[in-house]
């Protein structure tokens, strides 16, 4: 086994397990960080006036935004499935995970945005794949 291919196996295994390096480190901090946020966002909600709640409730939108737009991001760094870090498909299908916290908000552009994202993601991986079946005949 050469230098290269240990490398690589390291990282691979890096980035199945915990929270991985690179990219996938990234899209994984996203997620948990945006995620479970949003009890948080409802916990200073009840502690905030009322004049005070839209403005809270809109920062965390904004927050959304940005967590999707960094999906985004990532994959135009990494258009190509054969050319990504390993496992870093699946972390950017994971951004479809933004719609729980959208629909409990009522945020409807997050409700749309996240799980088109995640079919995105999963319809440019199934035909890539399936241009490589027909490449090969």
């Amino acid at each position: 086994m050469d230098l290269n291919s240990a490398q690589r196996i390291t990282q691979a295994e890096a980035a199945r397990t915990g929270l991985g390096t690179g990219p996938n480190r990234r899209l994984r901090l996203t997620l948990l960080i945006g995620m479970p946020l949003v009890f948080l966002v409802f916990g200073i909600m009840i502690l905030v006036p009322k004049s005070l709640r839209d403005e809270v409730l809109h920062v965390y939108e904004a927050g959304i935004i940005g967590c999707l737009l960094n999906y985004a991001w990532v994959f135009a760094k990494y258009p190509r499935h054969a050319y990504r870090p390993p496992y870093l498909t699946r972390d950017l299908a994971m951004g479809g995970g933004f719609y729980l916290p959208s629909l409990m908000l009522g945020f409807w552009p997050g409700m749309i945005a996240a799980p088109a994202w995640a079919l995105f993601v999963g319809i440019t991986y199934a035909v890539e794949v399936t241009r490589g079946r027909n490449d090969h005949r």
